[in-house]
């Protein structure tokens, strides 16, 4: 099994309101995806985070393998929710993907 997480900031730019329903938005599109790629185990995704937290959305996933991993990057349901809903709206990522 394999862990892939991720952190995104939200761009500075952003009202609180939109902050709320962006993230909103992320979680629901990212958890979603649960039954659609395939190889995925499972997946949260926080939105909740603590004052003492600089980042704003925490994807925590799990995949069957790395092959999993590759086919989830390319899926064209993920592809869409981070085209339409991530990318439009964050500005970092960090990544780590790890053996389980």
């Amino acid at each position: 099994m394999l862990k892939h997480v991720i952190l995104w900031q939200l761009k500075d730019d952003l009202s609180e309101d939109e902050k709320v329903k962006i993230k909103a938005d992320i979680k629901k599109g990212l958890e979603d995806l649960k039954g659609v790629v395939p190889g995925l185990v499972d997946i949260h995704v926080y939105i909740d985070g603590l004052a003492t937290s600089n980042a704003d959305v925490l994807l925590d996933s799990i995949l069957v393998d790395e092959d999993a991993l590759k086919g989830y990057a390319v899926h064209p349901a993920h592809v869409a929710v981070a085209k339409e809903k991530v990318v439009p709206y964050t500005k970092t990522r960090t990544c780590m993907d790890t053996i389980v």
